[in-house]
């Protein structure tokens, strides 16, 4: 598939940064579904990617000119930020990240990192030989041949059944569970899901919520 013409500017940016990372990598979050659309639809607060967690010592070489904030177990309620200095991270786990030529002062919040210029989210997450581990307890996976593929745009993306499954999970317990922003996607990319995308999706989500608004339209 070939790219268009025109990528958006961070996209183009951050494909170019990580073109000469050896270990897998993949566009995801918001960009990811625009990817999938080929279009920008919304506006949007960072660009996402995502890394498994055996390529972390690789991240650190390759980003060393950046300034970069680590997000896991031990600051995961949005405290005191610092500096990622290379330390193995406790999923789940997240890096903010500045380039060098936006370089300043370090955020004083972890939480406050996206705002103050740290515009490339990188997230962590756990594989097997074979899987991706969406989540672990309870455990939910996807073969990692079956996990990405070429978007549009041209660039290795998650699939959207994996966006879809992220977006509906990942801030349950939290008043950031089904923002509004992830009900839209969610209806953008509805109509592109195959009838195994959206089967899987629903049993994926009904693994970790039975009561999900999104389980009834993906049954119909």
């Amino acid at each position: 598939m070939k790219p268009p013409t025109t990528i958006p500017e961070p996209v183009a940016r951050v494909a170019e940064l990580m073109a000469s990372f050896g270990p897998t990598w993949y566009l995801c979050g918001g960009w990811a579904v625009d990817a999938w659309l080929g279009k920008v639809t919304r506006e949007h607060g960072d660009l996402d990617i995502t890394v498994f967690e055996d390529a972390e010592p690789a991240l650190f070489k390759h980003l060393a000119d950046w300034q970069m904030v680590a997000h896991d177990g031990e600051f995961f309620d949005g405290g005191t930020a610092e500096p990622w200095n290379g330390r193995p991270l406790t999923l789940p786990a997240h890096i903010h990240a500045r380039a060098p030529e936006d370089r300043t002062d370090m955020p004083d919040r972890v939480d406050n990192a996206a705002k103050q210029g740290f515009g490339l989210e990188i997230v962590i997450n756990a594989r097997t030989d074979t899987d991706w581990i969406l989540n672990r307890e309870p455990s939910v996976t996807l073969p990692l041949d079956r996990c990405s593929g070429q978007s549009p745009w041209g660039w290795p993306t998650a699939l959207p059944e994996v966006l879809l499954f992220f977006k509906a999970t990942a801030y349950a317990g939290t008043h950031n569970y089904l923002r509004r922003r992830d009900h839209l996607d969610f209806e953008r990319l509805l109509v592109r899901l195959t009838p195994g995308q959206r089967s899987w999706l629903h049993e994926a989500i009904s693994i970790i919520d039975l009561d999900h608004p999104w389980l009834g339209v993906l049954s119909l």
